[in-house]
């Protein structure tokens, strides 16, 4: 694992559920029908949506997020026997206004005010991510949102990763990607991307291609991890103009990303 800050970051990229938007709180939306089932409910809605992406992926057999979404939800309610009579309805709904987790907006606000770039990188689709983003009042905190129906795939194919790097314009080694989802995290590491596992579930390590840059519990750790914090206090400056002759010293400045880290292949590790 990198030791320090990621250096000659240019582009922070984000998965969505999970990772800045809380999927839970759908189901915790409907407590007063669904009581004690919350957590199970959640659990496996959310696994059996993770196993139809890779699933339909495998088969060449895409469709949207949306009706993804609904298939793996109506699995989880007959699976649990809920049969609650508009509880579906309820539940959908609130997935397109998922709460997001409380450091994000003040995290992304750092990030900006730093002078990097911003964007989501999901499986969700366009109509899911527009009312995530507005619903959390983010719209003016991310420069661009990207959904896997631009390639028609899902996560992880290197498509997806592939994406970002195209739309930002930036190389994957000057991206720092971040995930809860341990698989997504070690894709884009595969990929060449660094990336900061956000795992928030405790989740264990995966044995997979790739590796995590860096390990944190919470987004708020990361305007430190890619200097955005140093930028924001005043510790680091951007370059200025240095004053025509005659108008005293320049002041000290400070290049970001001058100091770059080891280059990283876009192909796996």
């Amino acid at each position: 694992m990198a030791e320090g800050p990621l250096t000659g970051i240019k582009a922070c990229v984000f998965d969505a559920y999970g990772t800045l938007f809380d999927f839970a709180s759908a189901a915790r939306g409907c407590a007063d029908v669904l009581g004690g089932d919350i957590d199970r409910l959640t659990t496996l809605w959310r696994d059996k949506q993770l196993q139809y992406t890779w699933l339909r992926a495998a088969q060449g057999r895409h469709v949207d997020f949306w009706q993804v979404t609904g298939d793996a939800l109506d699995f989880a309610l007959e699976t649990l026997a809920i049969g609650a009579p508009g509880l579906r309805e309820r539940l959908m709904a609130l997935y397109l206004n998922l709460e997001p987790f409380p450091e994000v907006a003040d995290m992304l606000r750092q990030l900006k005010q730093a002078g990097l770039r911003t964007a989501i990188l999901s499986n969700g689709s366009p109509k899911m991510l527009d009312a995530a983003v507005k619903g959390a009042n983010l719209t003016g905190l991310l420069d661009v949102v990207l959904s896997v129906e631009e390639v028609g795939v899902y996560k992880p194919h290197p498509k997806v990763y592939q994406l970002a790097v195209d739309r930002l314009g930036v190389p994957a080694s000057s991206i720092a990607f971040q995930s809860s989802n341990a698989w997504d995290a070690y894709a884009a590491s595969a990929f060449g991307m660094r990336v900061v596992w956000c795992n928030r579930y405790g989740q264990r390590p995966e044995r997979l291609p790739g590796a995590p840059d860096k390990v944190v519990q919470s987004l708020a750790e990361l305007p430190v991890l890619v200097r955005a914090a140093e930028v924001g206090m005043g510790l680091f400056k951007r370059p200025v103009r240095p004053p025509a002759s005659g108008e005293g010293d320049p002041p000290l400045s400070f290049r970001r990303g001058a100091q770059s880290g080891p280059s990283r292949s876009h192909s796996a590790k």
